[in-house]
Parts: C-alpha cells; structure tokens; sequence
C-alpha cells in the first residue's frame, strides 16, 4: 500500500507515529512560515502542516505548488494539534511533514468538492466522477451498500437464494415500454431488456428454487422525474408454498430488520389497510400517515342548500387542517391557486373556520345558516381553531386532488418529517382497471397476480369488482414494495389472459413457455419487489434518487457524462440489417 492511514483514523493515540498519508488536496493555507494543507480521502481529512525552517526545504517548496485536488502522498509524524478542530474525527491532531510527492497533479475543478457546492445539478452529472467525491454523495452511496448488505444477510438467513436472471429477453406488451436491443444473429429481431424478471422468478419456482432473491437491474422506457430513472434496482423475491401472510410476515421482517441495522430504529408492527379503505379515506394507494387529516365525505351535509357547485357534484369531500383558522387569506389564495394547478386539477376550493366561540365562518356563507355551518363542524369533529377545506367535482378526480391538497398542508404545517417513519401495508387491489382509449380491461399490477379465491366467481360476471391478492408497502407516503400471489394454474392464466384482450394464439405466443410451464407441477407461490434506489433515498431522507445511485441519467434520459444515448457508426448499423429513418 502506499499509504500507512486513511485520512480519517489518526488520533491521540497515534501521536508521536510516523505515517504515510494519500489522498487529494481540499485546500491549502500559505501564511509565510507556516503551511497547512486539508487531505483528504474517501475515510475523511486530516491536516498536514509545514514550517518555515523546519520542514524539509524541498518538500516546502514542492507543497506551495499544491492546487485543489492534487494527489498526493505526504509522510511525517502525528503531532498534537493546538489547534484543535472539533467538527472532523481527526481534528486533534495533525500531521508535521517530513516528505511530499505529488502523485498527480489536477485542473481546477469546475465546481467545488465541498458539502456546500456551487455547481448546479447538469454540470455536477457531467462531472459525476468529482461529484462523487463530495461528502453527502458518497455517503449516500456508503448508505446503499450498508442497505445492501443487510438485505443480502437477512435473507441468506432466511433460506433465500440469490440467482441472477438473463438481460436480454422477450419483448412483452403488457407494462411499461422496452428497451429493446438489436440481435445480429437474427436479422429483424429484437431482445428486451427486463422491466423486472418476473415470469423468470416464477420458473423458478416452477424448478423448485422454493425462495429466491436478487439485487437487480431493471429497465423501463418511460417518462422521467425525481424518483424514477430509465435503469432502476429492484430487490427481487419470490416463494413458493405460502400464502399471502406468510409474504406480509417475511418482508416485514425484512424492512425492520433495515432500519434497526441502519438507523437504529425499532419499527412497530405495519398496519394493514385495504385499498377501498385508502382511496375513500386519503385518496391514495399510498396514503402518507405521519399525520391524519382523513378525509371526510360531506353529500348528505350539503347538498340541496342552493350552493350549484356541491349541488351538481358527484362528490363533496374536504380535510380538517387542525389548529390552522389563523390561515391568511393570502394563504387560503395560495391554497387556491395550488389545487388549481393543471396537476392537481380542481376548479376551486372552500374553506371554513371554525372560530373560538365555535362558530363557523366560510367562503359560502351566504348559501349556508349558522345551524348548516355547525354540521359541517360536527361532521369534521372540529374544535375551535380548526381550519376546514372542502372539494368537490367528480368522485376520482376530486378524491385525487385533495389528495395534493392534504400532502401540501401536512408540508406547510411541519408534519412530514424526513425523520419520522409510518408505515404501512395496503391490501386487496382491484384486479383489473377499465382504460377507455383501449376500451379494455389492464392488469392494474400484471397479468399474471391472482384473484382473491372469494372472487374468482366474478371473472366473467363482473370483473372490474375483482379484487387482486396483491399488496403494497408503503413508508411516508412512498411505494417501496409491491407484489402479489401469482396464478400457478394453466386454466386461470389463459382465462387472465383473456380477459387482457390476448386471443389464444397470442397468448402462446408471448407467454407460452410459462403457461407450458404451468403443466409440470407449479407450485402455489408468490412474491414482492421492492424499488432499491427508492428505499435508499428514504433512508437518506432525500426526495430524489439520483444521488443513491453513482452515474444516473438525467430527465431526458441522457448520461451527459459519457454522452449517451449516441448514434452508432453506420458499419454497426448495417451489421445489424438496420436503415435509421427519423419521422419529421
């Protein structure tokens, strides 16, 4: 090794040592006859000093011509620092120089490698590699591999094997759109790249794997944001033989197990929440319980008082935002403003106060008595002091945008704190959702998740009320996991397939391997993926998850680091029998 150290051990205990130190110059302070150079590493800083008239001439002179990122090698003796820096590990001591060697020297770099940098986000992507180098980046990478790590021995310890599935697969037209990958071997076709290995995952159950696990690539050609890349991690399981609270059970214990090895923290047992339950009460399949606010339905409350905006609507439904009547009306224009948003979607919104003799001031007053107002009071279980903001329009959209409504006032009103951990499972999915461009039923999770057994009478009566053994966790509001018990029957699946507007022949021809597969003793089974880099930025705390992840794309799906995607050299293209024609 060429050093004796890292930057981020050396202490007391060390003084009086001589050590070999590397790492990359932070900065450097010149005051004539003393010189005192940061090193750093991966492990942290320490600091080098030199003096005018005892330092080795040579080794002075050579440390004046240190620039920011220079590597370095540095050798000398640990002494005790008079000054001492509390804020580093290594701030008692320091390092009294004897010899330098530069290993390399660097250009200035375009932003700096600080906690605080200056750089914006596309000029650090296209600099990851010194990005990389900054302290919250790399713990947030550290803090990946912890997670990681934890996974792998839990589930080791669980009797999971981890088996690694093939990349290059079959394009399927359920889901997502592909990645797809030109063969030269077969003119005219294409490979896939995976969206998750689900039906592999299956086969092996099919094998007789009986539990299985990966940390794997996934790939999906969508649109992008915050929280989703082109190329994503999934924590893959599958099990054989179990019933749906043996899954709940096992990956429950899994998530705890996480956040005591990582955080330090000793999770409750999840709640359990059906997805009726979810939609009517927050108006999301991942309701963020960290507060309450639950919505509450008030038709039978005001309807038929005159007021033709509640009168007309399908649906009038609102939230209690506790202790907040001292809203402004700039607020409540804010508010206004906010659940008019092209995203959020509402034409407008209504609010009341309820005042501390208990009386009810609204933005309606003039349709509604005093007597009206309180049961509107009554119906929210309001005290004096409370703020209550009322939606209405038709059932799913407005359900949706106070949804939005509720997650901005839970913001606004400190509730939503990084720190603070609820989690929950949500239960009994519909099976399938009506699109009206396809004008056909969608799988909601994938074709291949199984109907409750109580439903299976439904399938041809009346599918949309056919709820899926499927289940979710959610954390803060975030889906980290979802999966379900997989139809192992030949007979059920072709009847799914079906019902997914697959004629027979096309069946077989996207799906027949599996269904073949099914004829030859397929276990009961089913499992859940979790999304890797989406648990890893909860556990960071962070709303993107571009910085768990060490080269991520940008929003346009580009790495302007190595300026990808690119065309390819024509030879290449004729190789593979391509003619590129871009429309318009």
């Amino acid at each position: 090794m060429l050093r004796s150290h890292t930057c981020g051990e050396l202490r007391l205990e060390n003084v009086g040592q001589e050590v070999v130190l590397t790492g990359w110059v932070q900065k450097s302070r010149d005051k004539g006859g003393m010189l005192w150079v940061d090193l750093r590493d991966r492990y942290g800083i320490t600091q080098l000093m030199l003096e005018e008239g005892v330092s080795n001439p040579e080794a002075l002179t050579l440390a004046r011509t240190l620039g920011r990122e220079f590597v370095i090698k540095a050798t000398g003796t640990v002494i005790e620092r008079v000054s001492k820096n509390d804020k580093i590990g290594t701030g008692d001591v320091e390092i009294k120089v004897m010899d330098l060697e530069i290993l390399n020297p660097a250009k200035l770099p375009p932003f700096l490698i600080e906690d605080e940098t200056d750089g914006g986000d596309d000029l650090r992507m296209k600099y990851r590699y010194l990005d990389l180098r900054r302290n919250p980046v790399r713990k947030s990478l550290e803090l990946r591999h912890r997670i990681g790590q934890q996974t792998r021995a839990y589930l080791d310890g669980q009797g999971f094997i981890e088996v690694e599935t093939p990349v290059l697969i079959k394009s399927t037209p359920e889901g997502a759109r592909d990645f797809v990958v030109p063969s030269r071997m077969n003119p005219g076709e294409f490979y896939a790249l995976p969206q998750s290995p689900q039906t592999f995952k299956q086969l092996l159950m099919v094998s007789g794997f009986d539990k299985y696990f990966q940390i794997v690539k996934c790939f999906r050609d969508e649109d992008l944001r915050a929280d989703r890349q082109p190329e994503f991690t999934q924590i893959d399981c599958e099990m054989s033989f179990v019933t749906q609270e043996d899954i709940l059970n096992t990956f429950e214990g899994l998530v705890k197990q996480l956040f005591r090895a990582v955080k330090g923290i000793e999770l409750p047992d999840f709640p359990r929440m059906t997805y009726a339950d979810a939609m009517r009460l927050y108006g999301s399949d991942k309701p963020d319980t960290r507060f309450g606010m639950q919505f509450v339905e008030l038709n039978d409350v005001v309807k038929n008082k005159g007021f033709k905006v509640f009168d007309d609507a399908e649906l009038v439904v609102g939230i209690n935002a506790s202790g907040s009547a001292h809203f402004t009306r700039k607020q409540l224009d804010e508010l206004t403003d906010f659940v008019k948003r092209p995203q959020v979607g509402a034409t407008g919104l209504v609010y009341a106060r309820v005042q501390e003799d208990g009386s009810v001031k609204s933005s309606v007053d003039k349709f509604y008595s005093p007597e009206d107002l309180q049961l509107w009071a009554q119906a929210f279980n309001s005290q004096p002091g409370d703020l209550l903001l009322v939606l209405a329009g038709g059932a799913d959209k407005t359900r949706k945008a106070l949804n939005e409504l509720r997650l901005e006032m839970g913001t606004r009103l400190g509730m939503r704190d990084k720190d603070t951990f609820s989690t929950l499972w949500v239960l009994d999915f519909p099976l399938l959702e009506w699109d009206e461009e396809s004008n056909r039923y969608h799988a909601m999770h994938h074709p291949f998740t199984s109907p409750k057994p109580e439903d299976m009478g439904l399938i041809d009566t009346n599918p949309g009320a056919v709820r899926a053994n499927a289940y979710d966790m959610v954390i803060n509001g975030v889906e980290v996991g979802g999966g379900s018990i997989r139809i192992h029957d030949r007979a059920v699946q072709s009847r799914m397939f079906n019902l997914l507007g697959f004629s027979p022949e096309e069946a077989q021809a996207q799906f027949g391997f599996l269904l073949d597969a099914f004829e030859y003793g397929a276990p009961p089974h089913g499992g859940i993926a979790f999304g890797f880099d989406r648990l890893c930025s909860l556990f960071g705390g962070a709303d993107s998850i571009r910085d768990f992840i060490a080269f991520p794309k940008n929003n346009s799906g580009r790495d302007v680091m190595i300026d990808a995607p690119s065309p390819i050299a024509q030879a290449q293209l004729d190789e593979l029998q391509i003619d590129v024609k871009l429309k318009g």
